[in-house]
């Protein structure tokens, strides 16, 4: 096996790390200006390998000396996604967005370091903008094999219907994500995946396990989930618990607004706000509550045991949850490593790929 090593660029709190080193890939380095991620990041993928830095102050001699003594250099990232999500409400000038450009120093950093292998990940949303269709030129200018598609998360056993556009390049033959090993039929459900996890009111925190906490319900939201069904909607509800933007036509299409999830199929999209029962179907299939921190984390297919605060830090759910729906599920990026092995063992095979 040929020793790899990968930088990832806006690391945030590992997921796409936990993922390249469950595939056998060594990260040296998670990159990433908020420094609030540092904690999770190394607690979970290794001391001191965390930089908080501005992607736009790195240079590629930088990336080059963690890198220098590996046979295969990787460099992976996902850019902040803000700009270009289909819930930004300003989608006229998306490029006025503070992280447009990320994506470009991304390139420039390519540009510098050059290295055998190059992933990115995102909303699907970019592959219809201007910097992505710029990124893919630069990668072809320098003579990299590209491949992306927008792929189901849950094929690579992530709990969530969850779609993300995957991107892999490499310098030297052709390298594609390798395919799912979930059908339809054999998806990971809600249940298998939360369905073990201590039961908790609304407003309570288990005593097991302090991530395993609930949001406060207010008194008639709590009479509107009681009335909830699995994958039902608003429409169960008595006509007095129903909201007013519900009766009127632009509020209908919102039927997944206070729903509850099924034990019986994956979750939804996990995003920042997971935590809040109304903001999706995020509704527990059976308690009167919302999804827990923990349960959020595992349905972004985190270990159970992922750790996300330091000992004596007080828990922010907003904070954390931020953190956990803006990550790259761990199982995409083991699919990302696992695909970079591949083409790598090709390499050694003598399959015309550079030394």
């Amino acid at each position: 096996m040929p020793k790899i090593g990968a930088v990832d660029l806006f690391c945030g709190i590992g997921g796409l790390t936990y993922g390249l080193r469950a595939s056998g890939i060594d990260v040296v380095a998670g990159i990433d200006i908020d420094s609030s991620c540092r904690y999770a990041y190394e607690a979970n993928n290794g001391a001191d390998i965390f930089i908080e830095k501005n992607i736009k102050e790195i240079k590629g001699e930088e990336i080059c000396t963690l890198l220098k003594n590996y046979d295969f250099k990787v460099l992976v990232g996902c850019a902040p996604c803000q700009p270009f999500s289909t819930h930004r409400k300003d989608k006229k000038h998306r490029e006025l967005h503070k992280d447009w450009g990320l994506l470009s120093h991304f390139a420039r950093l390519v540009q510098e370091v050059s290295p055998d292998f190059i992933s990115m990940e995102n909303v699907p949303e970019i592959v219809k903008e201007s910097i992505f269709l710029r990124f893919v030129e630069v990668l072809k200018e320098l003579n990299y094999t590209i491949s992306y598609d927008i792929v189901k998360a849950e094929e690579y056993g992530v709990p969530q219907r969850r779609r993300r556009l995957i991107l892999l390049a490499a310098k030297n033959g052709n390298i594609s994500l390798i395919p799912g090993d979930c059908s339809a039929d054999h998806f990971v459900t809600v249940q298998e995946a939360i369905g073990a996890l201590p039961a908790v009111r609304a407003g309570e925190t288990s005593k097991k396990d302090p991530l395993q906490t609930a949001s406060m319900l207010s008194e008639i939201n709590l009479k509107r989930i009681r009335c909830s069904k699995p994958n039902g909607t608003w429409r169960d509800w008595p006509e007095p618990l129903k909201l007013k933007c519900h009766k009127k036509t632009s509020g209908k299409t919102y039927s997944s607004v206070y729903g509850r999830m099924s034990w019986d199929e994956v979750a939804p999209t996990i995003t920042t706000q997971f935590y809040c029962y109304g903001t999706g179907r995020f509704g527990h299939p059976e308690q009167d509550r919302a999804l827990t921190i923990r349960e959020g984390a595992i349905l972004q297919s985190f270990p159970a045991n992922y750790l996300f605060v330091q000992p004596g830090e007080k828990l922010s759910k907003k904070a954390i949850a931020r953190h956990i729906g803006n990550a790259v599920p761990p199982k995409l990026g083991e699919a990302i490593g696992r695909s970079i092995i591949a083409t790598c063992e090709q390499n050694q095979n003598g399959r015309g790929y550079r030394d």
